[in-house]
């Protein structure tokens, strides 16, 4: 079978994502998440690609199975807890340690182990596995954006799934029989170009679609461990268990020679990686898909779909402020088209309209901010708003700075800043790491958890976004 997307001599990987996501948005063959740009799709039919994983004789012969926890391969990691196999799932994005051991109910039914598989039961029924844990596995499953019938694969570019395997080789728990499979739309599978492919990144032995088994027979190596040269400080900081790794392997006498780090990208200068065009998405069907995927996921779907309503008013509002520089209220936009109890609140007077708003919802007096630096050209307001809910850090107040390349997060107290915190680091939008620390105002001699007043921003000030749980009030 000829690939559907068609990659241009000299394209960087960088391209080839960005022509996969865009095909696959255009071409409506995604379900709830969307938009797919800067993710692992998850693509219609990929509970009938997955349920393919129990053909392999590899899945037979194996008792413990890897599988990453990305929302396509639920599917997968479904049928190993069906097969009472032991499941395995990294941790989201290494913060809290490798990976965790899924631990559903004693004689749990399918539908328990259905709720075990999605990424709500991988919170609820695991187990951490440490560095020194005793464990081998035979089969890896990975997620990709695009993958070569040679088995060359491409991931998202934030790199988790080449370094979790080259941990898993470093602590013995993968070898050279280890068998990884991914599981992709058939529009995935592409011809990636050989050069392209670098010591580190993780190859595929089995290509899993909804219309077929693909067995790569790839000859080039996979990661047999850690390279540390390609990491450097800043990544370590961000990943703390790869800093317990590293004493480790220091310990054993191994070269640990960190990379230098790259240097920050000027304000407005672009680099080898384009920005991420967020597409438009689609209409969607509603209804089961035919494939079989009885996706549970109506009310993901609708929500999806009002996600996507809240991305377009959001434009909107950039639209709209472009022009005098003012305070714009995302939510009071929302209500003027809906008004509280359906009635349109274009009717009303711009003081009974502000006051009926800021009657629902109000910010506390006292609020924590959190920077969050290094946004890159080109990014969207909701793009990074959905990063934000999607790593549970949606703020109260998003003070947006999309020229200076900043943002401010109001949360309600310190506690809720050091958990936005933590849970944004590593956080990688379009190919560059954002920054995350709190704000100068919460530092410079003020006591650890003490709190900071905001001032309100004069007109002049760039437009406010809030996030979905505050509207615009006076401070």
């Amino acid at each position: 079978m000829q690939p559907v997307i068609k990659i241009s001599p000299g394209a960087s990987k960088w391209d080839i994502r960005q022509k996969v996501w865009d095909y696959i948005e255009e071409n409506n063959l995604a379900n709830f998440p969307r938009p797919v740009h800067n993710r692992i799709p998850n693509f219609k039919g990929a509970f009938t690609a997955c349920a393919r994983v129990s053909e392999l004789q590899e899945f037979t012969q194996t008792p413990e199975v890897k599988v990453d926890p990305d929302k396509p391969l639920e599917g997968a990691r479904l049928a190993v807890l069906q097969a009472r196999k032991s499941l395995l799932v990294p941790t989201p994005r290494l913060r809290t340690g490798l990976f965790n051991k899924i631990t559903p109910p004693q004689g749990a039914s399918k539908e328990q182990l259905r709720i075990c598989s999605s990424s709500q039961g991988v919170k609820d029924f695991s187990v951490p596995v440490g560095l020194d844990a005793k464990v081998k596995v035979d089969l890896v499953v990975v997620g990709s954006v695009a993958v070569s019938g040679k088995g060359l694969r491409i991931g998202k570019g934030e790199g988790f799934a080449d370094m979790e395997y080259g941990m898993m080789a470093s602590m013995q728990a993968v070898n050279e029989s280890t068998v990884v499979v991914t599981v992709v739309h058939d529009c995935q599978v592409v011809d990636i170009p050989e050069e392209l492919i670098e010591n580190h990144d993780l190859t595929v032995d089995y290509i899993l679609t909804p219309t077929r088994v693909i067995k790569t027979n790839c000859q080039l190596p996979k990661p047999q461990g850690i390279i540390w040269t390609k990491l450097d400080t800043e990544k370590l900081q961000k990943i703390p268990i790869l800093k317990k790794l590293r004493a480790l392997e220091e310990q054993a006498g191994k070269d640990v020679t960190l990379g230098a780090v790259p240097a920050a990208a000027k304000p407005g200068v672009q680099t080898s990686q384009p920005k991420s065009q967020t597409r438009r998405r689609p209409r969607q069907n509603m209804q089961q898909d035919a494939e079989g995927e009885s996706t549970q996921d109506s009310k993901q779907e609708k929500r999806a779909e009002g996600e996507q309503k809240a991305r377009l008013r959001t434009a909107r509002v950039r639209k709209e402020s472009r022009g005098d520089g003012r305070e714009v209220n995302e939510g009071e936009i929302d209500e003027k088209r809906k008004g509280k109890s359906g009635g349109n609140m274009q009717e009303k007077g711009p003081e009974e309209r502000e006051s009926e708003v800021m009657s629902k919802r109000k910010l506390p007096l006292s609020v924590t901010t959190v920077y969050l630096g290094g946004i890159p050209a080109g990014l969207r307001v909701s793009e990074l708003k959905t990063a934000l809910r999607e790593r549970e850090a949606a703020p109260l107040r998003l003070t947006w700075q999309g020229a200076q390349h900043r943002a401010f997060l109001d949360y309600s107290d310190p506690q809720a800043a050091e958990q936005a915190l933590e849970a944004l680091q590593g956080l990688n939008l379009n190919g560059y790491s954002l920054q995350a620390e709190l704000a100068k105002s919460q530092r410079g001699g003020k006591r650890s958890g003490q709190s900071n007043r905001r001032q309100r921003p004069s007109a002049s000030a760039s437009p406010v976004i809030k996030g979905d749980t505050a509207e615009k009030t006076d401070q």
